[in-house]
């Protein structure tokens, strides 16, 4: 499971930055070049979801789950916003449903 956790955080950090950098170079006057991290950081993220031993449909909704608390993590660390008791508590809720889909790959 923490294997599992672990390479879902990765995957959602991937994805994260392959359209931050974009969103930077179109909101934020950056260089076009940031598109080729971009790029690279969306293969890496493909890849790593090909990496779960589960039917895509079940990687993707339990990966959902890990994107929403990576996601919150970023606003808080990365753009510096103040998060909320229910942002947490929708986390929660969230990576909560991860894990118990994640406990269901082995039966």
């Amino acid at each position: 499971m923490l294997k599992t956790s672990l390479l879902f955080f990765l995957t959602a950090l991937a994805e994260i930055v392959g359209c931050f950098l974009p969103w930077l170079w179109l909101k934020k006057g950056g260089s076009v070049l940031l598109l080729i991290p971009a790029a690279f950081s969306l293969a890496l993220f493909v890849w790593l979801l090909t990496l779960h031993p589960a039917a895509s449909g079940r990687v993707y909704a339990a990966y959902g789950g890990v994107y929403v608390m990576t996601a919150l993590l970023w606003l808080r660390f990365v753009d510096g916003v103040k998060l909320s008791t229910y942002d947490w508590l929708g986390a929660a809720v969230a990576f909560s449903g991860m894990l118990i889909i994640v406990a269901g790959w082995s039966k």
